[in-house]
């Protein structure tokens, strides 16, 4: 079966999944070397809990620093994801038929001992986000430098359902609002790109 139909079969049945084969190997390594660029250039910051306007810095619950993709990015890398992420939103719409109508991805770099606690990515009292995608850009990861996502049963269960290691190439999709995960501490800086295709026409942030 074609990767892209095993994705979205397991995407159907279980909530989540997982791919090492979907995005082109030069477009990661680009990537990663663009969020490093960003990085040296002071684009990130301490990322919020919450909505982006009025969200609250708390280390110990969410340890990462992020720097947003903008649309009209110079940036080679940043302008091939966007063409590949627009391509897998409107595969997504044929095969689910989720209206979804946009996305927002960020950089994202945990620094050694941070990590995310259980949360789920939806905002109260909202549906807009309702696909994750993460795209894993570590080189060489191994189990001992921690970092792996965890994902969780429905509310009422909790219970661990699968560890997923962050590594180079790695992409996972995830229903936003069922869908609870955890960001487990890492033992040296982790790099991924990360963020929502959504189903409404507001700007970034509201």
């Amino acid at each position: 079966m074609h990767s892209l139909e095993m994705l979205f079969q397991n995407l159907e049945e279980q909530g989540w999944a997982v791919s090492d084969d979907l995005l082109p190997q030069a477009l990661h390594r680009a990537l990663y070397r663009q969020g490093h660029d960003y990085w040296q250039d002071g684009r990130f910051h301490d990322a919020r809990i919450g909505r982006q306007l009025t969200g609250q810095r708390n280390a110990p619950v969410r340890g990462d620093s992020i720097c947003w993709l903008e649309n009209e990015a110079p940036e080679p890398a940043v302008q091939a994801f966007q063409q590949w992420t627009e391509t897998l939103r409107l595969r997504l719409n044929r095969h689910f038929f989720l209206g979804l109508n946009r996305a927002e991805f960020h950089f994202a770099r945990y620094e050694p001992g941070r990590g995310y606690k259980k949360h789920i990515d939806q905002h109260e009292g909202q549906d807009c986000r309702r696909i994750s995608l993460v795209v894993y850009l570590n080189p060489e990861w191994q189990e001992t430098d921690g970092g792996q996502l965890c994902l969780y049963g429905p509310a009422q269960d909790g219970s661990e359902v699968t560890r997923i290691l962050p590594c180079a190439g790695r992409v996972v999709l995830f229903r936003s609002e069922h869908v609870q995960h955890e960001v487990l501490p890492c033992n040296r800086n982790r790099w991924s790109v990360t963020g929502w295709f959504r189903a409404d026409s507001y700007p970034l942030g509201l």
